[in-house]
């Protein structure tokens, strides 16, 4: 706790500024849902007989599912579909994982602290309903005016698209928005998106 602590008091001083939206990714900023997903490629890939290197989802965090599954396929010549995968995986995690998800405290608490103040956005690679469900097991739902999610603009993250679309829901211009990431790709959609950012695993 007083790692999170110190943690939660630094994000407050990074975060101090004339921003008036503040955008979180789901998986991994504010729900420690990696691991969960992580098994959950394994298992579908090893049901397949694929040996999957856990290290290769967290190379392409925040990627949506099926440009991951892609490069699953070009690494171990599999032939998975990534949208039919993509969809088996997030029902699999739907069913089995969601409910045990744990916050990322000092970043959900980063988040309601700041509820009612500014803006609040969650912009995710994840499919909606696995995302809605997160944040309700999590209790920040109702904190959160705009979710963003996948497949709901023309690209996805590493693309701008994503973090444009919720500062136009926010009726905040860009730069007035701060970004919280975990992932390569969300941080290059947040700058493609002329957004400042944090990533949270090098508070």
């Amino acid at each position: 706790m007083a790692a999170d602590n110190a943690k939660f008091k630094k994000l407050l001083e990074l975060t101090q500024g004339d921003y008036k939206a503040f955008l979180y990714d789901c998986d991994g900023t504010l729900a420690d849902t990696m691991p969960a997903h992580v098994e959950t490629y394994i298992r579908l890939t090893g049901d397949a007989g694929v040996t999957l290197d856990p290290a290769i989802i967290d190379e392409f965090a925040g990627l949506p599912v099926p440009a991951v599954v892609a490069e699953i396929n070009k690494r171990y010549n599999s032939t998975f579909d990534p949208e039919g995968f993509a969809e088996t995986r997030a029902q699999l995690f739907y069913d089995e994982y969601i409910d045990k998800v744990k916050p990322i405290e000092y970043v959900t608490d980063h988040l309601i602290a700041h509820a009612g103040k500014l803006r609040i956005g969650v912009v995710s690679g994840g499919d909606r309903a696995a995302v809605t469900k997160t944040l309700q097991v999590l209790g920040i739902l109702d904190l959160v005016e705009v979710l963003v999610c996948a497949g709901e603009t023309p690209r996805g993250k590493p693309f701008p698209d994503p973090f444009l679309a919720a500062a136009e829901k926010l009726g905040v211009k860009p730069a007035e928005c701060l970004v919280f990431e975990d992932g390569n790709a969300g941080v290059a959609s947040a700058k493609a998106a002329g957004m400042p950012w944090i990533r949270i695993d090098k508070v």
